[in-house]
């Protein structure tokens, strides 16, 4: 596309820092450079005609880490690093809390259900003796217990009976949160280009040259905030990730309340008012869900129908409105890669699914890497 004088001088030139990619991370960036250097201009650059990755196409899940991943995170890594890991997250939707609103984005904090499958009777009971030793563990993050056992109250069946529940753990609209954000950084004087693929940049002497699918451009500094995409970019231990998601057409008299995390975590659940978003499934075909497409498959879409149909909703009867993917970016390790590639290069990368807790203080943390 040839693009005229006035459209380069106007978007194009003298820019001092481009963003790629307008998710959680981006956005959050591009607030903060723009309180660091208020004259600045910044251009935030998204292949979609709306965020493409995962932030508008979560689950809206404010977590913290169910009892199972931590007590897993405990066999892998030291109490302080779990520690570090878990008040991240708790800094990162308070963060997120501050900038937008809980209004603004319809933060309700119902808690947070592990639900634990019938065969799984030993993690069950592994879990339910360790709850005093992981609120031991977080209460310098929580202030308080976080954990706690919690009858089967909305009658799920095939489950062992008791959940173990975080009261702390929340629930958000992601696309109001996004919308907020947007409305938040254009106000600030932040270029948003939509439809705009990066396809290959050059750390040259003093500036990095751009090329996208549309046109070339030289900027100060590059940041790249693109999560499960950022492999088509640059070269660090991130991979995609594909969360496939469901959710129903209201369902009448609807009692679930809160965020639920099955069978090890990688199923979960939620109430949207009266409907129920269902995901997951990632376990079924790891090797075909590291992948950027955003189609769905039979193989989980049916699990998923399942899953609803025998365990969570087993009494109810529902229809499916709407199905979708979202990627994730995932690597060998679960903290976040926020580092200076080159010169005039940083990323902000590797969420590991935790991008509405984590996402506002990685887009902090790569602003001050600048």
């Amino acid at each position: 596309m040839k693009l005229s004088y006035w459209e380069y001088k106007t978007w194009l030139s003298n820019i001092d820092f481009t963003i790629v990619g307008s998710g959680i991370v981006g956005l959050n960036c591009a607030l903060h450079l723009k309180k660091r250097f208020p004259s600045a201009k910044i251009l935030v650059l998204e292949k979609g005609i709306l965020p493409q990755g995962a932030s508008t196409k979560n689950a809206g899940f404010a977590c913290f880490g169910s009892i199972s991943e931590i007590l897993a995170d405990l066999k892998q890594h030291t109490e302080d690093e779990v520690l570090q890991l878990v008040k991240k997250r708790w800094d990162g939707v308070q963060l997120l809390r501050q900038n937008i609103g809980d209004v603004n984005m319809d933060f309700q904090n119902h808690g947070g259900h592990e639900v634990f499958m019938e065969a799984h009777t030993e993690l069950h009971q592994s879990c339910l003796e360790n709850i005093g030793k992981v609120n031991q563990l977080l209460a310098p993050v929580f202030g308080n217990d976080g954990f706690q056992a919690h009858p089967n109250s909305f009658n799920f069946t095939g489950i062992q009976e008791q959940y173990i529940t975080n009261t702390f753990e929340s629930q958000i609209d992601t696309g109001k949160m996004i919308a907020a954000l947007l409305q938040k950084v254009q106000k600030a004087g932040v270029v948003i280009l939509n439809a705009i693929q990066v396809e290959a940049f050059e750390d040259a002497q003093g500036y990095v040259a751009v090329k996208t699918d549309q046109f070339e451009f030289k900027t100060d500094k590059l940041l790249v905030a693109t999560n499960g995409f950022a492999s088509q970019l640059i070269h660090e231990d991130v991979q995609p990730a594909r969360a496939q998601v469901l959710v129903t057409k209201p369902i009448e008299n609807l009692k679930i309340l809160g965020t639920f995390h099955l069978d090890e975590g990688y199923y979960y659940f939620r109430n949207i008012e009266d409907r129920i978003l269902f995901g997951g499934g990632r376990n079924l075909d790891f090797k075909g869900e590291e992948t950027t497409s955003l189609e769905q498959t039979e193989l989980i879409q049916n699990k998923l129908d399942d899953i609803l149909k025998h365990i969570i909703l087993p009494n109810t009867p529902f229809e499916v409105d709407q199905r979708w993917s979202g990627i994730m970016g995932m690597g060998t390790q679960k903290c976040p890669i926020i580092k200076q590639i080159s010169e005039n290069v940083s990323c902000g990368v590797r969420l590991g699914g935790m991008g509405i807790a984590i996402g506002s203080l990685i887009g902090k943390e790569l602003a001050e890497l600048v």
